[in-house]
């Protein structure tokens, strides 16, 4: 079965974290998914720290929109924080036909309606874990 890809905005300590337990818990994730997750890509405007925790077949980006954009992405995490640039590139995976998942409270307590609304129009789901 095809793996799930994932792109990764923001490894902050956060987002860094979550990177170090999608790695660690890799197998245990994969049996539980029935199918292998692999971090694909990550933006994050410090490259060298997104470059120092990043493994090898990692693509590393400043450019966020690349990861939102992405044919062969199929989730967006969303660790970036903040309601205006994480707003418009949540709304942006969700019109490229991503799933999204955010620690974001305020940004979904603020614009959820309109989140929600759009992936369900587009037939994508929003989870949101903090």
């Amino acid at each position: 079965m095809k793996p799930i890809h994932i792109g990764l905005l923001g490894v902050g300590t956060v987002g860094g974290g979550t990177y170090t337990v999608l790695k660690r818990n890799q197998e245990e994730i994969a049996r539980r998914a029935g199918r292998e997750i692999i971090v694909k890509m990550i933006a994050d405007k410090d490259m060298d720290k997104a470059r120092s925790l990043a493994d090898p077949g990692v693509k590393v980006t400043t450019d966020a929109h690349e990861i939102t954009k992405n044919p062969d992405i199929d989730i967006v995490v969303e660790l970036i924080g903040g309601q205006t640039i994480a707003k418009d590139l949540i709304l942006e995976a969700i019109a490229h036909d991503k799933h999204v998942v955010t620690a974001n409270k305020a940004l979904l307590a603020n614009h959820g309606t309109e989140i929600f609304a759009a992936a369900r129009a587009k037939g994508v789901i929003v989870a949101f874990e903090a």
